[in-house]
């Protein structure tokens, strides 16, 4: 009897280590820093953008950045929303995708003219380049919405790119031009407190003798005359 107890004691407790450890390992994790989350922890909600995705005018210097040159606005957004990237490697990226397909087609018309054939061969190049661009900088708005918990604005990030390129690329430097600037902490004036006055024995006597003196110079200066 004692025997099965003691085996039934073993058993229950090796369960419940099984179970602790079947815990541990199904513990939620925070996506971003990987860190175990509390069983009451709530995802924040979706929060709206701040400005919308035809909104292109309330920065004019990000409107006409990209307008003119695209791939420097995605290089700036990625860079930072990414610290650790520079610039340039995602503005080649881009400029490979949209700016390397339409040099390829001015090309292709160049040398080989614009006939049934040619157009078909432009026209196929010119879509395909402009998918795989819609992919790519679709992929960093999804990081974007994930970082911020931002809503599909107005729908799937590699759609809007397909759609409407350059709105989203001037949406996105919108919002996080807003964010970063909410971040930034201001500067704090430092005011340097006033030197701390004190009063020895010795100064508090020469200040009670100094009166003293005086008028005892003040008594010796009179001099006694006769009337």
């Amino acid at each position: 009897m004692v025997y099965m107890l003691k085996s039934f004691w073993e058993w229950w407790k090796g369960r419940q280590a099984r179970n602790e450890v079947v815990k541990f390992l199904h513990v939620r994790k925070c996506n971003e820093c990987g860190q175990p989350l509390p069983e009451s922890f709530e995802p924040p909600a979706d929060e709206p953008w701040t400005t919308g995705i035809f909104g292109c005018a309330e920065d004019t210097e990000s409107c006409w950045t990209g307008l003119l040159c695209p791939c420097v606005l995605f290089g700036r957004n990625v860079e930072s929303l990414r610290e650790d990237t520079p610039w340039t490697t995602p503005c080649m990226c881009h400029a490979i995708f949209v700016e390397g397909g339409f040099a390829l087609a001015a090309a292709t018309a160049f040398f080989h003219g614009i006939d049934p054939r040619t157009s078909f061969l432009i026209c196929e190049g010119l879509l395909f380049g402009w998918w795989m661009c819609g992919i790519y900088t679709g992929l960093f708005r999804q990081s974007l919405q994930k970082k911020y918990h931002l809503k599909n604005s107005p729908c799937d990030p590699c759609a809007v790119h397909c759609c409407m390129h350059w709105c989203a690329l001037c949406q996105e430097h919108r919002e996080m031009k807003g964010r970063l600037s909410d971040n930034i902490v201001s500067p704090m004036t430092i005011v340097n407190p006033p030197p701390i006055q004190e009063m020895n024995s010795a100064s508090h006597s020469h200040d009670d003798t100094a009166p003293s003196s005086a008028k005892s110079s003040e008594h010796t200066s009179l001099e006694m005359q006769a009337l």
